[in-house]
């Protein structure tokens, strides 16, 4: 097992918690990739590059300020891929509330992550505030 990489899993899933826009850009490279939840093509919606990417993973909080990526489980597949489960939860801005199991698929290179597929359970609204 990778332990380095195991740890930046740990760092970078606190600083989503945190809404640590910076800090998990320093972890992906430079022509990094994220594949949304859902979208237009077979790989969700498709963000590349560390501009696009940035302003991908920050809508994540303009549409659920609260959100929250709880109960991480950490997976070293290989040298260069790694998984991720969580359970999400966020407030919409309609006030309704989500929460869903969900999974990430990491590719690394080197010692930042290159890829970031976004995986999660399609569940409706739990409840209304």
């Amino acid at each position: 097992m990778d332990k380095k990489k195991l740890e930046l899993l740990k760092i970078y899933t606190q600083a989503w918690n945190d809404h640590d826009i910076d800090t998990i850009m320093s972890m992906m490279t430079s022509d990094c990739t994220f594949y949304t939840i859902a979208g237009p093509t077979v790989m969700g919606t498709e963000h590349h590059g560390q501009e696009q990417v940035r302003a991908a993973f920050a809508s994540a909080w303009q549409n659920f300020p609260d959100a929250a990526w709880l109960d991480g489980q950490f997976y070293i597949l290989d040298e260069n891929h790694a998984m991720s489960t969580s359970r999400f939860k966020g407030t919409d801005l309609s006030g309704a509330l989500h929460e869903a199991q969900m999974v990430d698929l990491f590719t690394f290179e080197g010692d930042k992550i290159k890829v970031k597929n976004a995986f999660r359970k399609n569940r409706p609204a739990v409840s209304g505030s």
